[in-house]
């Protein structure tokens, strides 16, 4: 079957909605760093409104084109598709990776600048072994990893150091004294105690991704990429008790498991992770009613023991909806696929993206408002596709890791204090969550009671 066969049969966009939508929705979450967020850039699309923009243009060719998939008027050796309708999305989400691989070209262009052999952008036996490896290791289905006790710890160590810095600075928490606090809990969580202070090789990571950015415009650092794996087995020989590394140490491995290209994405999702704790914090800050349910849930648990922190973890969940850190899901199609209206090519990448879902005000309520509960009571969203850690089968193996740090992070900053944005009027419970929370620019008054 052609293509020019598929076209008459799904709907396609015009060459200029299809310049639209790069200029709307591809353009922007570029600029920002797919791989790396860049402040400034992030600045810029929050003052001009860029996430709104993109998500009112999907809800234009949703209303013209139906529930699509909608084909994009690009060249025939890149065909692309925008995925708009809720039942589309939850197929592709549920048939990963068969027709629908996570190793999207674009996407591996990207993370071979530091992670090429990484489960997410592979395929076939290499991506099943690496998938299995890392579902092991994180412990992908438990509420609460094994090693849960020993996180919450560092979390707890960390944010008192970070709490007494605060306390020294007039009550001043801003993004580059969080980020430091949270960069070292997470080299302890995943290398070990041995990684606290090794902000070189975050550095290095750093650098790797922000080539990544790039994708297939920026040669690479290929030393630096070898320099970096060299540095990272090191502290996964030593294979420190107490951390994820250590778990790494008692894994069956074989050639094709490469641990090494598996880790970087563990620090590197624990980045936009971070952004997400914050950004929730400044959810409470701005709704009192919501602050004090978080300070019942932190009262009547003992954090020492790593509970779920149920609430807490659904105001992260929440920060996400509103905020995602991972906006544009991508798979590529294996083969022909067929659809309600139509044959998809082999070989389509396919793009959903996540604020246009998350944020559809023509069918959910409260689509721009701070609604934890929607977390607490699942069924409330019926089928509806929220995925800030994807879905489906290919759902990221390490989102419980990440809740029960996120939410034993903000647990530790709350804990008998009370927080102020600065200014107070940045977010008010009174209006709409803005479509985009610039993380880098957040200030706080905090003060113990």
């Amino acid at each position: 079957m052609t293509r020019d066969s598929v076209h008459h049969a799904l709907p396609t966009a015009t060459v200029g909605e299809t310049l639209a939508v790069m200029g709307d929705v591809f353009v922007p979450n570029i600029a920002k760093g797919v791989i790396v967020r860049r402040p400034k850039a992030v600045s810029m699309a929050e003052k001009l409104g860029l996430d709104q923009r993109a998500i009112r243009r999907l809800q234009q060719l949703n209303e013209k084109y139906g529930p699509g998939p909608l084909m994009l008027n690009t060249p025939d050796s890149r065909p692309m598709a925008l995925i708009l309708d809720p039942d589309h999305a939850n197929r592709v989400l549920n048939e990963t990776p068969e027709p629908f691989a996570t190793a999207e070209w674009a996407k591996r262009k990207a993370l071979e600048h530091f992670e090429p052999d990484m489960a997410l952008v592979s395929h076939g036996p290499e991506r099943a072994e690496r998938r299995r490896f890392n579902e092991q290791v994180l412990q992908s289905e438990c509420p609460v990893h094994g090693l849960g006790a020993r996180f919450a710890k560092v979390v707890e160590e960390e944010a008192c150091e970070l709490l007494d810095h605060v306390d020294r600075h007039d009550g001043k928490l801003d993004w580059d004294m969080f980020d430091s606090a949270w960069s070292r809990v997470v080299r302890r969580v995943v290398l070990g105690d041995t990684a606290r202070d090794d902000r070189g090789l975050s550095d290095m990571l750093t650098k790797l991704r922000s080539a990544a950015n790039w994708a297939f415009f920026h040669p690479g650092h290929d030393h630096l990429r070898d320099t970096f794996h060299e540095r990272l087995c090191t502290y996964l020989k030593r294979g420190e008790a107490g951390s994820l590394a250590g778990e790494i140490s008692r894994m069956p491995l074989n050639e094709d498991t490469k641990p090494e290209h598996q880790v970087p994405q563990y620090l590197f999702a624990f980045d936009p992770a971070g952004m997400a704790t914050l950004r929730a914090l400044a959810l409470l800050a701005a709704h009192p009613t919501h602050a004090d349910r978080a300070q019942d849930e932190i009262a009547g648990n003992d954090l020492e023991r790593a509970p779920t922190l149920d609430y807490l973890r659904a105001c992260v969940l929440e920060s996400l909806r509103l905020w995602p850190t991972t906006p544009m899901v991508l798979r590529q199609t294996t083969e022909e696929t067929k659809w309600e209206n139509g044959v998809m090519p082999a070989e389509t990448s396919i793009l959903m993206l996540a604020p246009y879902f998350h944020r559809d005000d023509r069918h959910l309520d409260d689509a721009n408002r701070f609604d934890p509960d929607l977390w607490l009571q699942p069924g409330e969203a019926g089928n509806w596709p929220m995925i800030p850690f994807s879905g489906g089968t290919g759902i990221c193996p390490g989102r419980r890791v990440v809740l029960l740090v996120t939410s034993h992070m903000l647990a530790r900053l709350l804990k008998g204090r009370e927080y102020q944005l600065n200014p107070p009027t940045r977010l008010l419970s009174s209006k709409p969550m803005p479509p985009l929370l610039n993380n880098y620019d957040l200030e706080f008054k905090s003060k113990a009671y």
